[in-house]
């Protein structure tokens, strides 16, 4: 046994190397790091595990990029690597960086207790006031005075919740901490990122995540939580027979859940959720920020978007870039940006990113190497005519907010009707609530982003409201705002709101296209209030007031912010509203009675009769940022 185990790791170590000749890359980083793990004790004693790569160059000081996740630094062991080079972290370790992946505090071989998006203490008092900031602070004294051969510069990265990570090392306020890229950053889990969208309560995503993520562990692990293996391969069947959120959480959540029954027993913008938000607290940051996003994120477009805005509000001295490209989340940093699904964007898009963007601000800041001052404040790939665009702030100063007005017979004009007590109507069931896509599958897709709207288009419960083919292109660049005049029957409903690029009749990518792109309805941007928050979260009010039922047969305003965009409308194509009360099951459903959805059972669900106005006193409309070029 003792000569047999030797030789057992013997063969497992050619193995290995033998599979990473394949890509050179891989060569290279295996044969010029090594690997140590260490456990960094935090100021309360708490001690959270971390993986450094080390270049084997000693001749001169390299500088340190980390990442804090919670979804484990492994492979642990040092003789075992992680696949840097497959995503966008091989470009950090080809120059010489050291890499750094931190455990969060509570997550798999780290110390301590778990809280999702912990919330930041502005004025710590005690050791005992910890938070991520805290956290990384400790991480990064620890790793400036104990890693070999680094130049005292740190930088933070991460993507999605490393990119709230991301964020909080911003506040830490250690001085070695010099650049942080918050990349699809978790910025406001109630009003624009993964778990709600304006309120409405994304629950497909939140239950696949928290089903998983979501169960405790007593010390450290090397373990993920467990997948459901759901009943049926279609969700849409799968959450409309549970019934309800109430159901959701009986069956499969129970009271072990803790972060799932918190938003259960959260129903409105409350002080647990502002806790938990990250726009209050962005000031007086010290190190340069470079915001990273996809145009199509469904998880965290929002957060990007909104983080960019928010330092630039809340801290004006800091240096502050965005850089949004036609990504899925995190699609700079796991693939080339060349489509979404049916729709193409050309190629080179994210090899432009990192050697334009990324790699040079962390190298001016990290390493002294280049002219930061190159890279422009909103570096910003505009979709349609699919080419970079830089502006010197977002949004653009040359925007003109014109609104787009629904009018009779499905028409779209920047002309007001001139008509009299003019609308359209349809009736919202919940009983067959408008699926997001036309597929069946069981976990949510990326690419529904950009997906072809026809299915929708077609149905009576969604309104279509068209322009003419266009004559001139039309460029949107920033937030659009829906501006509804509406009645309904009851007493609560939702409002989906979708901006769509309709694609010439003739249209073609290719004489092969697999899929007929004549007549495509792309989704450029789609989002949804829940109505009873139509007083909390009109534009430029995020505080949160009480929500307020509708009262039945009354014309009410109905606005709300959708996330920015960076799209053209080419001459040829025709820009499309689509307006429906349900988004199933990306979002749960809205029984369209007053209530608390979390927890009312199947008899409460109603049908309403929703009518959109559309005349010379009623007009509802989409206010556009067209780009004036």
């Amino acid at each position: 046994m003792k000569r047999f185990i030797p030789t057992l790791l013997l063969i497992s170590f050619f193995t290995s190397l033998r599979s990473q000749t394949i890509n050179p890359d891989s060569v290279y980083i295996v044969n010029n790091y090594y690997k140590i793990e260490r456990s960094i004790p935090m100021r309360d004693g708490i001690k959270l595990f971390t993986s450094i790569y080390i270049p084997k160059d000693a001749s001169k000081k390299h500088p340190i990029m980390m990442t804090r996740t919670p979804y484990s630094c492994a492979p642990y062991g040092e003789k075992t690597f992680r696949n840097f080079w497959s995503r966008n972290t091989k470009e950090y370790l080809l120059q010489n960086y050291i890499y750094v992946i931190q455990d969060v505090r509570g997550c798999y071989m780290s110390e301590g207790v778990f809280e999702d998006i912990r919330p930041y203490i502005a004025n710590k008092k005690t050791k005992k006031d910890v938070d991520e900031a805290s956290d990384t602070y400790d991480a990064i004294d620890w790793m400036i005075k104990n890693i070999p051969n680094n130049n005292g510069n740190v930088g933070v990265s991460g993507v999605s919740y490393p990119g709230f990570y991301s964020t909080m090392a911003a506040l830490c306020g250690h001085p070695a901490l010099k650049a942080v890229s918050p990349q699809a950053p978790v910025t406001d889990w109630f009003i624009g990122d993964d778990v709600h969208h304006k309120g409405a309560f994304f629950m497909m995503d939140d239950f696949d995540f928290d089903y998983s993520f979501g169960h405790s562990h007593p010390g450290p692990t090397t373990k993920n939580g467990p997948d459901l293996d759901y009943p049926t391969p279609d969700n849409y069947d799968f959450f409309l027979k549970i019934g309800t959120l109430k159901n959701l959480t009986k069956l499969y959540m129970g009271d072990t859940m803790k972060f799932w029954n918190e938003e259960m027993n959260h129903p409105n913008y409350d002080e647990f959720w502002r806790s938990h938000t990250v726009t209050y607290n962005l000031k007086n940051i010290k190190p340069a920020i470079l915001i990273t996003g996809g145009l199509f994120d469904a998880e965290d477009c929002w957060g990007a978007w909104n983080t960019y805005k928010t330092i630039e509000k809340q801290s004006p001295k800091t240096i502050n870039k965005i850089t949004m490209g036609p990504w899925f989340h995190g699609g700079w940093a796991k693939s080339d940006g060349s489509r979404l699904g049916n729709v193409e964007f050309g190629k080179g898009v994210s090899e432009y990113y990192y050697k334009n963007i990324e790699m040079p601000f962390f190298n001016y800041y990290l390493k002294g190497e280049g002219d930061a001052n190159k890279i422009a404040e909103a570096n910003i790939f505009i979709t349609g005519e699919n080419k970079w665009t830089t502006f010197t702030e977002w949004p653009p100063k040359n925007v003109e907010t014109k609104p787009i007005y629904l009018n009779e017979n499905g028409k779209l004009s920047f002309t007001k009707s001139a008509a009299t007590n003019s609308f359209s109507e349809y009736i919202s069931d919940p009983s067959k609530p408008v699926p997001y896509t036309e597929d069946v599958h069981i976990n949510r897709t990326r690419e529904y982003m950009s997906d072809d709207q026809r299915f929708a288009a077609r149905r009576p419960d969604v309104l279509v409201f068209s322009t003419e083919t266009l004559t001139n292109d039309i460029t949107l660049a920033g937030p659009l705002i829906a501006k509804l005049l509406v009645s309904i029957s009851t007493t609560d409903a939702d409002f989906v709101v979708k901006v769509i690029d309709v694609f010439p009749d003739d249209f073609k990518y290719n004489a092969d296209d697999k899929y007929p792109m004549g007549g495509y309805q792309m989704l450029v941007r789609g989002e949804v209030l829940r109505g009873k928050f139509r007083n909390s979260f009109t534009p430029g009010d995020s505080i949160g007031k009480n929500p307020e039922p509708f009262i039945p047969e009354k014309i009410t305003e109905v606005n709300f912010e959708l996330p920015d965009v960076a799209h053209t409308f080419l001459k040829g194509h025709k820009i499309m509203i689509q307006v429906q009360s349900s988004w199933f099951p990306l979002v749960d459903r809205n029984p369209q009675q007053f209530l608390d959805i979390y927890h009312c059972d199947e008899k409460d669900f109603i049908k309403s009769t929703i009518k959109i106005y559309h005349d010379a006193n009623n007009a509802s409309n989409i206010l556009l940022p067209i780009l004036k070029k």
